[in-house]
């Protein structure tokens, strides 16, 4: 009979946090955790089911240019993208039957589980989005909904981003461990990411948060000992310091290597036709380089450039770019291609995870250079919106969002202390360092072994 298991996937956690966690700390000392590289929420979540690096399973980033699509795409959910045998089919073949419930881990939808919460909103025929979620099976969305209100999206990205999200994914897994009672719980809690990446580590205000996330999750952690339940709290990556950002399609665009197309004054990535152009990922970015006779001249071109740390050839897979650029510590990659924001897409100051051919955390500000009207603008599209009519919510900053970014990741730590962590109340599962790629062979042998801490 397997033991039952809840882990918490706690975004952002370092050692340099715990100490404003008491609910966290009292799970155990905390081991470090070696990320895989890129250390980005994909890639990491990835190697934690699989045991894979990404070079096996696959996901080389929170996005990658699709080949055969001809389109940049990041934050897809279909769990198919991930290569390698998933954690919950390895634990099914020790104990048949064994169930499993997912809330809001990456890559959830049409993952092989019994029960499966993850964002998704609802997008409208007129192009209103509004807040929602996804679930498997499909009555468990009006049974959460009923309990605990529509799930908040605007507070799980964005300008509004905070506690609220974190709070109803938390409310959500204690109510699925009470009526379902699965044998694994994977719940995925995002709030360190937000004042992390807006405002640095060393800022006062990721101690806030720390807390503040401390606080929500001691209701869940008392759940699952209540129940008799195993718990691990781990972490995919830390956030470090940074204050530059590198604008590496704006080189390539101005070298003559990127190109663009252009509609209504508005200037879009022409992926087709580009002989080289870079998808940016936090401290990570992926050239792809149309013509491998010419990565040469790239690699020298990207290596001039300001804040670039290292170039590798690629991650082994067939979904990384040619080149993988590294940023140094304290800088981080754009997606910017225009050389003129005037030029800019209108997509470029809305929060618009899927249209945008990169990360962009200045999605996380009302615009810095003007926040005041950027909240008015927003607010005049809020009431168009609620009156039926078409709006656009462009409340983003261009350079100045960027310029406001003070933390990042995607780098594996230089300092066990700003790195991630592993935590579980079973003093048999606490090693002195954990590996990703180790994670997995862990949860299986916690979800087999005896309890030994009684």
């Amino acid at each position: 009979m397997s033991r039952k298991l809840v882990v918490l996937n706690v975004v952002g956690l370092t050692p340099r946090l715990l100490p404003h966690m008491p609910n966290l700390s009292a799970l155990g000392p905390a081991a470090p955790l070696e990320p895989v590289l890129p250390a980005v929420t994909c890639s990491v979540q990835s190697t934690f089911l699989t045991g894979e690096e990404p070079a096996g399973h696959g996901i080389v980033g929170n996005g990658w240019y699709f080949r055969d699509l001809g389109e940049v795409l990041l934050w897809r959910q279909h769990n198919a993208l991930v290569g390698g045998e998933k954690l919950w089919d390895a634990a099914r073949r020790a104990s048949p039957g064994l169930t499993v419930a997912n809330v809001c881990w990456w890559y959830a939808m049409g993952a092989d589980v019994d029960w499966t919460v993850t964002p998704r909103p609802i997008y409208y025929a007129d192009g209103r989005k509004e807040p929602d979620c996804y679930t498997y099976p499909p009555e468990l969305h009006d049974e959460l909904q009923d309990a605990l209100g529509p799930f908040p999206l605007f507070t799980y990205w964005g300008p509004n981003a905070g506690i609220a999200s974190s709070a109803w994914i938390a409310r959500a897994a204690e109510r699925i461990i009470a009526a379902k009672d699965p044998d694994l719980t994977l719940v995925y809690l995002p709030h360190l990411d937000y004042d992390l990446q807006r405002y640095g580590p060393s800022d006062p205000r990721a101690a806030q948060a720390a807390a503040a996330l401390d606080a929500v999750l001691g209701p869940l952690l008392d759940a699952a000992r209540a129940s008799g339940r195993a718990i691990v709290a781990l972490s995919e990556y830390g956030i470090t310091d940074v204050h530059r950002p590198i604008d590496i399609n704006r080189l390539l665009r101005a070298e003559g290597w990127l190109n663009v197309h252009t509609q209504d004054g508005m200037e879009y990535l022409d992926p087709w036709t580009s002989r080289a152009f870079a998808v940016a990922d936090h401290q990570i970015a992926h050239v792809y380089v149309r013509d491998v006779h010419d990565i040469p001249a790239v690699r020298k071109l990207c290596s001039t450039l300001d804040g670039v740390g290292e170039i590798r050839d690629g991650l082994g897979h067939e979904r990384s770019g040619e080149l993988v650029l590294l940023a140094e510590r304290d800088a981080w990659f754009t997606y910017y291609y225009w050389l003129d924001d005037a030029r800019a897409p209108d997509f470029a100051q809305l929060v618009e995870i899927h249209r945008k051919p990169g990360y962009d955390p200045a999605e996380l500000f009302f615009d810095p250079a003007g926040p005041g009207a950027a909240k008015a603008r927003a607010g005049i599209a809020l009431l168009r919106k609620k009156a039926g009519l078409r709006y656009r919510m462009s409340a983003i900053g261009l350079d100045a969002g960027a310029r406001a970014v003070k933390g990042s990741h995607g780098l594996l730590p230089a300092d066990d202390a700003d790195g991630p962590v592993w935590l579980c109340d079973d003093p048999a599962f606490r090693p002195d360092r954990v590996p990703a790629t180790g994670v997995k062979t862990l949860l299986l042998r916690l979800l087999a072994a005896g309890d030994a801490r009684t």
